[in-house]
C-alpha cells in the first residue's frame, strides 16, 4: 500500500531562511526545514512533497494539483498570507474538494506588524499554526493523521 501524499508548500521569501532575518525566522533554513518533514512525514505513515515559490501562479497550480491528486496541504504562504485573494480561492478549492489544508507560519503574525495580523487565507484553511519554528510544519503534520 503506498502512503499520502502531503503537499508541504511555501510562499515567497522561504527560500532565504537561514539567513532571512534569522531573529524573527531562526536560523533553520529551508532545506533543513524539508528534511525533518520528510522525516517526521514518514514517522507518521506520509510522504511529503515539499516545495518552495516565489511566484504566486505556480503556488496556485501546486493547490490545484494537490486537488486534483487528492492530497492534504501543509502552506506556508509567505506575504501571499495578507493579500492574495488568488491563494486564498486555491486554498478554498483545496478544501472544499473534502480535503485538508493547514496553514503555518514560522513566526507569531500576531505579535508582529500590523499588516501581518490578517490571514485571507485562514477563513478557509482547516486549521492554522505559528510561532512555533520549524516544529510549525511538524505540528501541522501531526494535525493532519
Amino acid at each position: 500500500m503506498t502512503a499520502p501524499t502531503v503537499f508541504v508548500l511555501s510562499g515567497p521569501n522561504l527560500g532565504r531562511l537561514g539567513t532571512r532575518e534569522p531573529e524573527v525566522y531562526g536560523s533553520d533554513t529551508l532545506a533543513d526545514v524539508h528534511d525533518a518533514v520528510r522525516r517526521e512525514a514518514e514517522h507518521l505513515g506520509l510522504v511529503a512533497d515539499c516545495r518552495q515559490t516565489n511566484h504566486e501562479g505556480e503556488l496556485i497550480d501546486w493547490l490545484h494539483e494537490a486537488v486534483d491528486a487528492g492530497a492534504d496541504v501543509v502552506l506556508n504562504p509567505g506575504a501571499f498570507t495578507h493579500y492574495s485573494y488568488a491563494v486564498r480561492d486555491a486554498c478554498a478549492i483545496v478544501t472544499t474538494s473534502g480535503r485538508s489544508l493547514v496553514e503555518v507560519h514560522l513566526s507569531n503574525p500576531a505579535a508582529r506588524e500590523e499588516f501581518r495580523h490578517t490571514s485571507v487565507v485562514a477563513p478557509v484553511a482547516t486549521g492554522y499554526v505559528a510561532g512555533f519554528g520549524l516544529q510549525s510544519y511538524l505540528l501541522a503534520l501531526r494535525a493532519l493523521v
